[in-house]
């Protein structure tokens, strides 16, 4: 295959475009529905007198219209694709100098140029269209069959104009693109985040789950003083690694599902609930004295695993951030707003700045004693919001109190957290 007949095979056309197969397809989209661009042609052929008018993408062996506005029927379209050497734009990509000329006939430089008599251009503009980086992405054209004073000054500093404004145009447009497959980037990375969290917080059930049972059947045995020591121990820190993969697994469906679910019963047993969190957190922090006080006299709608779940985490929060030693005071009962469980205890305040942001996932406060995940608060508001509620936070004289709220509500749909 000769040179010329290998050029020829690489022409496309309007219709490579419109079925989005063009080698250039992502340069001619950036320009032919744009309405700024639209604009610019329009005003160069008003401002004129020009019938013609075309932003083109041009390279060292192609160029291709990527918007044109055609009064003469030159019957170019967005796509199509004229043989280089039969345009001017080679010589202002090579040299980055525009061509202008008034008339073909008469032009000292361009009168009886090959390319203009295979055309019938008599009046002609091609400026370069560069990025701000400098490098070239193609030009803008004006043509007419007929002569046009195009060289005039004004012409030329408007056609300059709109050739800069074009280039800063598709830098704009190209860092939106990056922008947004960033973004969709970052998108599928926390979905693929997320789903491994849910899988690796459900893989970790089933050795948590042998490992109570196995506690359980130890505690039946014959132990050593020192065994009754540890068994304990041993068996605060498994619920703490439950509560941190329930914690873990909750935020990972509410991310994936749109939501923490929850389902409701009408007669929710959220006082024997909320007297079994508390039991279990003495169990695994005897060194910090928790009351209780629950005073529930009528029925409350809610999802009282769920709850449970909260108020365990605002237990633990106040033991991890709460003095060493000093009570814990929670209360359950009804009010004229609902159902309000308060988590009190002594310690240091919350900081102002952080108060707005200890709802959010993965917070932890400069004074947190173990580890953490950052999950238990944004995880208790969660579940308050499902049920229609909140959790409101008060620091006054030393003590710092949780209140989980809940509105009497009728029952509320069932459905599978």
């Amino acid at each position: 295959m000769d040179q010329g007949a290998g050029r020829q095979a690489i022409i496309q056309n309007h219709a490579a475009f419109l079925q989005g197969t063009h080698d250039f397809q992502a340069d001619i989209n950036k320009l032919a529905d744009s309405s700024l661009i639209g604009t610019i042609l329009e005003t160069v052929m008003l401002a004129t007198n020009m019938r013609f008018a075309a932003v083109a993408r041009v390279t060292n062996d192609r160029w291709i219209a990527c918007r044109t506005v055609d009064e003469v029927n030159f019957g170019l379209n967005a796509g199509d694709e004229i043989e280089i050497d039969s345009t001017f734009c080679q010589s202002v990509r090579r040299t980055s100098t525009k061509v202008v000329f008034n008339d073909a006939a008469t032009d000292e430089v361009y009168g009886g140029h090959p390319i203009a008599a295979k055309f019938g251009i008599a009046s002609y503009a091609s400026i370069p269209i560069h990025r701000s980086d400098g490098t070239f992405f193609g030009t803008l054209c004006a043509i007419d069959t007929e002569p046009r004073d195009i060289k005039q000054p004004r012409a030329q500093a408007m056609l300059e104009m709109f050739a800069e404004v074009i280039g800063q145009s598709l830098e704009t447009e190209e860092r939106l693109e990056a922008q947004e497959l960033m973004i969709a980037h970052e998108r599928e990375l926390s979905r693929i985040q997320e789903e491994f969290v849910a899988v690796l917080g459900h893989d970790l059930r089933n050795p948590v789950a042998a490992l109570d049972a196995g506690f359980r059947q130890l505690d039946k045995e014959p132990m050593t003083e020192k065994a009754q020591i540890l068994l304990p121990l041993m068996r605060s820190s498994l619920r703490r690694m439950n509560d941190l993969i329930e914690n873990i697994m909750l935020h990972a469906k509410a991310r994936l599902g749109g939501g923490i679910r929850i389902s409701a019963t009408a007669d929710a047993p959220i006082g024997g609930a909320v007297t079994q969190v508390v039991e279990e957190i003495r169990a695994a922090s005897p060194d910090h004295p928790i009351t209780l006080d629950v005073a529930i006299d009528r029925p409350v709608s809610c999802d009282a695993p769920r709850v449970a779940q909260a108020v365990s985490n605002l237990l633990s929060n106040a033991v991890r951030y709460g003095t060493p030693g000093a009570r814990i005071h929670v209360h359950a009962g009804l009010d004229e707003r609902g159902l309000v469980i308060s988590v009190a205890n002594q310690g240091p305040p919350v900081p102002d700045d952080l108060q707005h942001r200890l709802f959010q996932p993965f917070r932890r406060g400069n004074h947190a004693v173990g580890e953490g995940l950052g999950l238990g608060l944004y995880i208790a508001s969660s579940i308050a919001t499902a049920h229609n509620g909140s959790v409101e936070v008060i620091c006054e004289g030393g003590t710092t109190t949780f209140s989980f709220r809940l509105p009497m509500l009728p029952l509320l749909a069932s459905d599978n957290a």
